[in-house]
């Protein structure tokens, strides 16, 4: 599989649709006043840096950096297309977006997660990445439906 990553400005209805279904997910898995996942104008406001990962004209993954500070920067919109998943395309994304935080001078990147089952591949995969459970960050706060994870750069 060969991927292309795009520094995407969030106007093809492809990319839309991933999104939706990213969402659908979210509030289906977690109650709604723990869902932070971002919709198109979320993700479209400053500080977001949004790529898209592309197999031919197909996007199948999604991933964003929020600036959460002149060190910190939070990873948002992971999200990988049912058909691609296992195929190591949400590692390609997490690997790319954890080398954009680095060449950009970040000092740590910070997530949020869910608890739930579904939620469990995300959190092997961040593990896997060098990413460890800590405490909430930003604004979060503590919620039994939340997982925070760091990694240092």
């Amino acid at each position: 599989m060969t991927l292309r990553f795009e520094l995407d400005d969030l106007t093809r209805p492809a990319v839309h649709q991933l999104l939706e279904e990213h969402l659908v997910d979210m509030y289906a898995t977690s109650p709604a006043d723990s869902v932070h996942a971002l919709d198109l104008d979320g993700l479209r406001a400053p500080g977001i840096e949004f790529w898209s990962a592309w197999e031919g004209e197909e996007p199948i993954a999604t991933g964003a950096l929020k600036r959460l500070s002149e060190r910190d920067v939070e990873l948002k919109s992971m999200r990988t297309s049912a058909h691609a998943r296992g195929a190591g395309v949400g590692s390609a994304m997490v690997a790319h977006l954890i080398g954009r935080a680095r060449s950009a001078g970040y000092a740590a990147i910070w997530l949020e997660t869910g608890t739930e089952d579904f939620f469990g591949p995300a959190q092997r995969l961040y593990a896997r990445h060098g990413f460890v459970e800590c405490a909430p960050f930003g604004d979060y706060v503590l919620d039994p439906h939340s997982m925070f994870m760091t990694l240092s750069l």
